[in-house]
């Protein structure tokens, strides 16, 4: 039943998403971003109360908003990114002071690594969309789609198939076998990748590069999915939500998307 449940899940949703991305702009890819990290930013509140801790939901749902707002800020405030995380751990003290220490230090604790966790990965996918150089974001972002969906895939069925060797305790299902696999898959859907891009849309992308960008991502993939994986087994969760049937909830969906966004945003400054 649960497969049948993914399948359909999957039928209708990847439809959306390959149109959202093909034909929406970068202002329309940060509100909708932006709607993902209140809905994770939910699901990641709802989790911590399993261990009874008291996330600061406003902050925590305010800083969702800054996404909406990433290309519509002035660049020149940007160069004041590192005044960001005193001042929030600022604001997150004075709770603590104000609450009269009702608010703990692992609330606060709790509250920082949501908004860094949420906010910032979910907020670098948009800053990759919205990449305007030598290539466009709106052409590198199937790469982080591909390293993503491309490993998840393989290496589910390399693993089912041929997985013996376990990876991790964190999570007992996957195997060296399935992840080697799910790797190998993403770098060469990103060479053909790059192949289609250099024929009909006049990029000259260095399949050699290419692969190897699409190995790191996939890497990074499995790291994200894995690092979801440890905080639902802290929380004590199968599953962030139910939002999708089958697939859990929206930080199921995209916890492998998180790791990858950054990366491929820094392989963007560095290669085009």
């Amino acid at each position: 039943m649960d497969k049948i449940k993914r399948i359909i899940t999957t039928v209708i949703g990847l439809p959306i998403v390959i149109l959202a991305l093909a034909y929406s702009n970068k202002y329309i890819i940060d509100t909708i971003m932006m709607i993902v990290a209140v809905i994770s930013m939910h699901e990641y509140i709802n989790c911590a109360k399993e261990k009874n801790v008291k996330v600061i939901k406003w902050i925590s749902y305010l800083s969702t908003f800054y996404i909406a707002f990433i290309h519509l800020i002035p660049n020149s405030i940007f160069n004041y990114w590192y005044c960001v995380i005193p001042i929030l751990l600022s604001v997150l003290f004075a709770h603590i002071i104000i609450s009269d220490m009702k608010i703990t230090l692992e609330d606060i604790t709790y509250t920082f690594l949501g908004i860094c966790y949420i906010v910032g990965f979910v907020a670098s996918f948009a800053l990759v969309y919205g990449y305007e150089g030598s290539i466009s974001g709106k052409i590198f972002i199937w790469f982080v789609i591909v390293a993503s969906w491309g490993t998840d895939m393989f290496a589910y069925m390399v693993g089912m198939r041929f997985g013996k060797t376990k990876f991790t305790h964190v999570s007992p299902n996957k195997s060296v076998q399935g992840c080697v696999g799910g790797t190998v898959a993403a770098i060469v859907l990103s060479v053909i990748l790059s192949i289609v891009f250099n024929r009909f849309f006049g990029t000259s992308l260095s399949l050699f590069v290419m692969g190897v960008v699409g190995c790191v991502l996939s890497i990074m993939g499995q790291l994200g999915d894995l690092s979801a994986s440890a905080i639902k087994r802290y929380f004590g969760v199968k599953d962030f939500s139910s939002l999708f049937p089958g697939h859990g909830g929206m930080l199921d969906r995209i916890d492998s998307v998180m790791f990858i966004a950054p990366v491929a945003f820094l392989f963007l400054n560095i290669l085009f």
